[in-house]
């Protein structure tokens, strides 16, 4: 890889790419990594990539991007879709690419994504963290910025017939936005439910791989046009909060996503359009 690497970088990312990364706000030691494995050399070469496939293969449409703030720590909460995490990989190419302010993104995944071969790897260089609470408390603390899936393996996961019905939220990220005065910023996206439909789950399978899904799926990603509305930040406040609170308050942010998931359905004029 370390071979690899610069000869790729010199292929694929621009000069004006390369400088465009090197402005985003971010502390990396001297070898270019920081404490959860991002690599600047590493997200060079993906953001040349991924935005690439942005514009051209899912055509994306990004609404709202002003509303992401340029510093200090933020959460954005989104839709889970797609059985792959292509839309935390368009979130984080629209964010770390954002005129208004680029940040580096930081992906809350699911635990077994960095145990794939490779994958995992490049998932951890490109931002992608094991969604647990230490690791995101401590990126808050280092004001940055995470982008959660509170429906989790239930969104991803989920059937091309129960597409854009959200799952329950898990209530972790409403704790922590509490804990560490932390902003919410719910995102809608609309268009990676039809990347890869999937018509059943292979239940036996996904147990014997230890997965928590083996989608019965289209053998490719579609390219199905994506729509991101960012909303604006919401904050809660509170000490001692009561369960009931606290799901009161996961519910206004659930019916934010929902609202901005309404809004791309009605922009798109069909899946691929």
């Amino acid at each position: 890889m370390k071979i690899i690497k610069p000869f790729l970088k010199k292929l694929l990312v621009p000069s004006e790419m390369e400088a465009y990364v090197d402005s985003i706000p971010k502390t990396v030691g001297s070898f270019g990594y920081d404490p959860w494995g991002y690599n600047s050399e590493t997200v060079k070469i993906c953001f040349a990539v991924f935005k690439f496939i942005y514009d051209h293969y899912f055509r994306v449409t990004a609404h709202g991007l002003e509303h992401v703030p340029a510093r200090g720590r933020v959460l954005i909460i989104a839709n889970h879709s797609g059985q792959l995490p292509i839309d935390g990989l368009l979130i984080g190419t629209a964010v770390g690419t954002n005129h208004h302010g680029p940040r580096a993104p930081r992906a809350m995944v699911e635990r077994f994504f960095p145990t794939v071969p490779y994958i995992g790897n490049l998932i951890n260089q490109f931002g992608g963290v094991v969604g647990d609470p230490v690791n995101c408390s401590r990126m808050l603390e280092n004001e940055e910025t995470v982008i959660v899936f509170p429906e989790g393996v239930r969104g991803s996961g989920k059937l091309f017939k129960h597409r854009y019905q959200l799952q329950r939220f898990g209530h972790g990220f409403m704790h922590l936005a509490i804990d560490h005065n932390t902003p919410i910023v719910p995102v809608g996206v609309v268009g990676c439910e039809e990347t890869i439909p999937a018509l059943a789950n292979i239940k036996p399978l996904a147990k014997l791989l230890g997965f928590p899904y083996v989608p019965l799926a289209a053998p490719v990603v579609l390219p199905a046009r994506v729509i991101l509305n960012f909303g604006a930040p919401m904050t809660f406040n509170g000490n001692q909060l009561s369960d009931a609170q606290i799901e009161k308050n996961v519910e206004q942010v659930k019916q934010a996503v929902r609202k901005l998931i309404d809004k791309g359905l009605s922009e798109r004029k069909g899946w691929f359009k």
